[in-house]
C-alpha cells in the first residue's frame, strides 16, 4: 500500500486530489477516510502524520463520449 505524509494544512478532499488526479480526485476522500479510521476526525492536518493510501479505481464519467473516457 502506498504511503502519504501530510502537509500543514492540508484536508481530506485536498489530499484525494493530490493522490487520486486520474480516479476522480476529491470523489476518492472516501476510500481515503475509511483507509485511515484513526484519523477520521482530523479536519485539517498537522505535517508529518503518514496515511495509507488504498488501490481505487478509475472514475469514468458517463457522460463523456467513448474516445474521453480513457
Amino acid at each position: 500500500m502506498k504511503k502519504y505524509t501530510t502537509r500543514q494544512g492540508d484536508m481530506w478532499d485536498l489530499i484525494a486530489a493530490r493522490v487520486y488526479p486520474e480516479a476522480g480526485g476529491e470523489r476518492q476522500m472516501t476510500a481515503l477516510i475509511d483507509a485511515n479510521p484513526k484519523h477520521r476526525e482530523i479536519t485539517v492536518f498537522p505535517g508529518g502524520v503518514v496515511l495509507d493510501i488504498p488501490e481505487v479505481g478509475v472514475i469514468i464519467a458517463p457522460l463523456l463520449p467513448p474516445w474521453k473516457r480513457g
